[in-house]
């Protein structure tokens, strides 16, 4: 009688939380509909009763825009025009000329970065070149790089004839162009560094697996017997790609990354599928802030399964996963589904943007209150908040001056000085710049009226107001004034302050106009901490094992 009433008590508590259930289902749905009606009545009451006539095209987008931007930032609409982008960003594929177009402060369009072989540096176009029409279709200043880019981009095999003004030139050039199936290049250098294999991988579109495995043999052949991953400034990108990249290292049948997620459909478990390329050769990974999703999948499935060594800063933190779904009229969503789990059991999503939408606190999680987990050999590692590196290097900063130097015109313009005084560059590894290139920019930059953000006297003047204001600042003024002196503007000296990193933008800038992506992968190299720090533990098998545990 006693497990009858129990069943009975049981039964009848199932059935309440069943119809709780389904009211809190029944209540959410009207009030969709609800929201949705409002919605779609307060448009057609504009639309009828508005002043101005509305422009639903534009109009709407910036609604949808604005809903999605509270939201995360990884979820995006893309209307049928956009769609290009999207499928660039998945596939690194898109129909058009192959190269970087940039806006100058005098809103003129100019070439920035013709890919290799591609149809840009096929004709001959070089960096800077003014872009003055497309066909018949004059680029006018009011138009934006993406104005010009759409009409550069279109169907693989249309031919059309760019007009282009050289700097240092009275009389425009032009040029038959083919558009072709432009796939940026994932994997943009590799090289042969004493014993050590070094991989420059950008992103995660179709096939760079399969271009990492090509790499990792070619460099094996060529003596390799170790292996740098740089995934540094890698944003990520397809999921299925970097389970396969993980799986060039670790057996057939291991669990890499599981999704969770609020429908049945975002939860899937991916599993290494192949036969390993190599279990035993020697892995380091190179991660900083900017490596995000992808490729976090790949440094924390190495670190969590003990196969590899991760060096450098902390990463980005995004542990979510988007999903593309059709809309009507060829527009598409790109939405968060789920979040994704490594081997280890940790998400590593270092933002809560639901605690951020209720208004609460949602900054990454303060090491305390983090959970503990465990690599495969028993390492503690944790969760939220990206992947914590094994070996940390100092984190490369870029003084202000040189991150508005480096977005100047007047660094382009001296490149395009530079290649006109040298047609020929040395390889990349020969190559460096002198004192007189350096003092060249200097001058240059003086001459240009290059201007930046001098934060320090900002601060200062913010201080000052604030001890204005509380009544301080008579009794400190000559203090003020003594440091306002110290901080007064002065190009010369923060140009020679910051030699070496200047020298560096140079070189860069250089580098990439003669060798390309390749060349500047090279180039970016040379007094890496990161890398030699990675060359350093690779040479020692000891320090090595004792890292991962061994």
């Amino acid at each position: 009688m006693k497990k009858i009433l129990t069943t009975v008590v049981v039964m009848i508590a199932a059935l309440g939380a069943f119809a709780q259930s389904t009211d809190k289902k029944t209540e959410h749905h009207f009030e969709v509909a609800k929201q949705l009606d409002i919605f779609n009545t307060l448009y057609r009451e504009l639309d009828m009763l508005y002043v101005d006539t509305l422009d639903a095209q534009k109009l709407i987008p910036i609604g949808i825009d604005a809903m999605l931007g509270s939201l995360d930032p990884y979820t995006e609409y893309y209307a049928e025009e956009d769609m290009g982008d999207l499928k660039m960003m998945t596939t690194g594929k898109y129909g058009g000329i192959g190269s970087v177009i940039r806006l100058r402060k005098d809103s003129t369009v100019i070439i920035h970065e013709p890919y290799e072989g591609m149809p840009a540096a096929q004709v001959g176009l070089k960096v800077g070149d003014i872009i003055r029409k497309i066909d018949d279709k004059e680029i006018t200043k009011k138009m934006n790089t993406g104005d010009v880019s759409n009409m550069l981009r279109g169907e693989p095999g249309t031919t059309f004839v760019l007009t282009v003004l050289r700097p240092g030139e009275k009389k425009e050039r032009q040029f038959k162009i083919t558009r072709q199936n432009i796939k940026v290049a994932a994997l943009p250098y590799n090289n042969l560094y004493g014993k050590t294999g070094y991989i420059d991988l950008t992103q995660f579109t179709e096939g760079c697996a399969k271009d990492v495995r090509k790499s990792v043999i070619s460099l094996k052949e060529k003596g390799a017997t170790s292996i740098i991953i740089d995934l540094r400034g890698n944003g990520g990108g397809l999921l299925n790609e970097a389970v396969d990249i993980v799986n060039l290292f670790v057996p057939k049948g291991l669990k890499i990354v599981e999704t969770k997620g609020k429908i049945q459909n975002a939860n899937n478990t991916y599993i290494t599928k192949n036969d390993p390329l190599d279990l035993e050769i020697p892995l380091v990974v190179l991660v900083n802030g900017n490596t995000a999703s992808a490729a976090e999948i790949v440094s924390g499935s190495l670190q969590d399964l003990d196969r590899a060594v991760v060096v450098g800063t902390k990463t980005f933190g995004k542990g979510l996963v988007q999903s593309p779904r059709e809309l009507p009229y060829n527009s598409n969503i790109k939405l968060t589904t789920s979040k994704y789990y490594i081997p280890s059991g940790r998400c590593i999503q270092a933002i809560d943007y639901k605690s951020k939408r209720e208004g609460k606190k949602a900054d990454s999680k303060e090491d305390s209150l983090k959970h503990i987990f465990h690599t495969a050999g028993g390492r503690v590692v944790k969760d939220g908040g990206g992947i914590m590196p094994d070996v940390t290097v100092k984190t490369d900063t870029l003084a202000n001056m040189l991150y508005y130097l480096s977005n100047d015109d007047v660094l382009i313009d001296w490149g395009t000085k530079y290649m006109k005084e040298h047609p020929t560059l040395p390889a990349v590894k020969d190559f460096s710049l002198t004192d007189a290139d350096f003092e060249d920019l200097k001058k240059m930059a003086a001459e240009s009226g290059f201007k930046y953000d001098r934060m320090s006297e900002k601060q200062l003047d913010e201080l000052k107001k604030i001890a204005e204001f509380e009544g301080y600042y008579e009794d400190a003024k000559p203090e003020f004034e003594a440091l306002a002196k110290k901080l007064e503007h002065n190009l010369s000296r923060d140009f020679d302050l910051f030699k070496k990193d200047v020298m560096k933008l140079q070189s860069l800038e250089i580098v990439k106009r003669y060798a390309y992506q390749a060349g500047q992968a090279e180039e970016a190299l040379k007094g890496d901490e990161g890398f030699e720090k990675a060359i350093s533990i690779l040479g020692n098998l000891s320090e090595y094992n004792k890292i991962l545990g061994k």
